[in-house]
């Protein structure tokens, strides 16, 4: 997961300005709270198509399993295979995994994001049984608010 986390926040450094720490890669303190009572992570894999093996092409990372709202805390799919449904296909999962209510985040500049994750809450909450709001980033009053799906 460490791997496929520096890519997920590679992936993430255009939208939010971020830049690897000293040691070349980016932060991942938030990792460390995973796997606990209170989050879980999974993985999707596919056949390597030049080893056959199994690989992992995506990830997701849900917290506040024994809080009042569930939250995807990172959430990732290989380029190479975005748009086959597959990252789709692993967020109805997880989420179906585990009984709401949910919030589900994204940052304001990352419109491919923001359509992902409206399609995914019409199909696991149902249309019109979620809401989405903008909050400010705490701390940062420079950068747009961020967006929150919650469902009802």
């Amino acid at each position: 997961m460490a791997w496929l986390w520096q890519v997920f926040r590679h992936d993430l450094a255009t939208i939010v300005g971020g830049l690897p720490y000293a040691d070349g890669r980016y932060q991942a303190a938030q990792l460390q709270r995973f796997p606990s009572p209170d989050g879980a992570g999974y993985l999707a894999w596919r056949a390597h198509p030049k080893t056959g093996e199994d690989a992992p092409i995506g990830f997701a990372l849900i917290d506040g399993l024994r809080g009042e709202q569930r939250s995807v805390a990172g959430f990732w799919v290989a380029p190479a295979v975005r748009r086959e449904g597959i990252g789709r296909r692993l967020a109805i999962e997880v989420i179906s995994r585990h009984d709401g209510p949910w919030s589900i985040a994204f940052q304001h500049d990352n419109a491919g994001a923001g359509r992902f994750w409206r399609d995914v809450a019409d199909a696991v909450f149902g249309a019109g049984r979620w809401s989405e709001e903008q909050r400010a980033v705490p701390g940062l009053p420079h950068v747009p608010p961020d967006h929150f799906i919650e469902s009802r």
